[in-house]
């Protein structure tokens, strides 16, 4: 018996060596990339390449672009003394064979002390670039060269909201009348935290005049919630027969972490320009961004996240105007963009992009003790109706002048003197 179960034992190991292995191998990744999505197993990266983007590569990414920059004529900055500021421009839009353009406005007689300076600020002096500020609107023939208008929405009397400053405006068309939301300040930027909803005006004509209505439109958020201190950035659209007004806010500004605050973008909607606007309840949509800039895409919403946040330099997209997936990532993008968007409030569902608008530069003299900010113009290739390959690179070569420009400070390099000095007493030590 036990010469049986050995003879049986040796036939089974000596069939086992002579099968072949099973064949797990499988064809090479092709060479040439398929639009469509192979029918085989891939990395996790290559599924985001066909799940998460609109094509595989960018140049065919209606959703991917560069973007070109071009200085503006017909705006004055006092010598960039820091005295004159023109920043946060609404979306433009074209009206009585003209382009309009709002934006933010500060004419003072001295330069911003600064929000680390803001107890200092008065009726005068103000504390932070946009401080003391009015709204302003330009026209333009051509998109690059403006003639300024004057003010369309002065800062009412205390206490109205905005008594302070009124900044970051944009406009909305309703039912054949206008209306400008804003950022309403209440104190100046620095104190507490920036008291800041939203409020509007409303006017017949993009000339004006415009009627405020003295109220807040859009409140801050109860005490504790994330948007308690401050709606910025107030951007409507129309969409659903409603509109639809996105905006940003900071938020957990725990002083152990720079840049401290948290920034992220919700929604409110309403039936009526004049609300009452309900928040949505997945607030905030966007995790990341600085400033809000949104335009109707096929039957959703793209946006561009610029800045702040784990998901900034990208352009995304929300095909239900609620639920936003990364559709691109890029560079240079514009910051506080105001597009020009022909369907922004004709309810499409069949969005077809932008290609220019208007945005600005921060510390245009690259000298914070001239703070100001300047308007420029921006191109791009967000567009179902412009194929422009020249926008769609995707490699930007920056001068070894800019790169050094970011070097360490002087923290740092005696923060590397001492780790060097300590690593080389151990080394003698050992």
């Amino acid at each position: 018996m036990k010469k049986l179960l050995l003879f049986l034992t040796v036939v089974t190991w000596i069939g086992s060596c002579q099968q072949k292995p099973a064949d797990t191998t499988q064809d090479a990744f092709p060479f040439f990339i398929t639009e469509e999505k192979p029918d085989r197993p891939l990395s996790a990266a290559v599924e985001r390449n066909y799940d998460g983007y609109m094509a595989v590569r960018p140049e065919q990414n209606e959703l991917y672009t560069q973007f070109k920059y071009t200085p503006l004529k017909g705006f004055d900055y006092h010598g960039g003394d820091g005295t004159i500021t023109r920043r946060d421009p609404s979306k433009v839009i074209f009206e009585n064979g003209k382009y309009y353009v709002w934006y933010t406005y500060r004419n003072t007689p001295v330069k911003p002390v600064g929000m680390a300076r803001a107890k200092e600020a008065n009726d005068t002096i103000p504390s932070s670039d946009w401080d003391l500020a009015d709204i302003w609107y330009a026209t333009s023939r051509d998109g690059f060269t403006w003639e300024e208008q004057g003010v369309a929405v002065p800062r009412p009397p205390k206490p109205q909201p905005g008594w302070r400053s009124v900044t970051t405006t944009d406009i909305l068309k309703w039912r054949g009348k206008y209306y400008l939301y804003y950022q309403a300040f209440m104190e100046a930027s620095g104190l507490k935290g920036d008291n800041c909803p939203v409020a509007v005006s409303h006017a017949d004509s993009p000339d004006g005049p415009w009627t405020p209505t003295n109220e807040v439109v859009i409140a801050n958020g109860a005490a504790g919630e994330w948007d308690q201190f401050k709606i910025h950035d107030p951007y409507p659209l129309v969409h659903d027969g409603k509109i639809y007004i996105y905006y940003k806010s900071g938020f957990d500004d725990r002083p152990e972490y720079k840049p401290s605050k948290i920034r992220m973008q919700g929604l409110a909607i309403a039936d009526d320009p004049l609300g009452p606007f309900e928040k949505h309840p997945l607030n905030p949509l966007i995790n990341s961004g600085h400033e809000t800039t949104l335009f109707p895409f096929k039957e959703g919403v793209a946006a561009i996240v610029q800045r702040n946040g784990m998901e900034h330099n990208t352009i995304q997209y929300a095909k239900d105007w609620v639920n936003f997936e990364i559709a691109s990532i890029s560079e240079l993008l514009p910051i506080a963009a105001g597009p020009f968007i022909p369907d922004a409030f004709t309810n499409t569902k069949d969005g077809r992009g932008i290609n220019w608008g208007l945005s600005h530069f921060i510390n245009a003299a690259s000298d914070w003790s001239r703070n100001h900010t300047i308007l420029t113009r921006f191109d791009c290739d967000l567009s179902l109706d412009v194929h422009d390959e020249q926008m769609k690179g995707h490699y930007l070569r920056y001068s070894p002048e800019f790169h050094y420009k970011q070097g360490l400070s002087k923290e740092q390099v005696e923060r590397i003197k001492r780790e060097n000095k300590e690593r080389m007493t151990q080394g003698k030590s050992s």
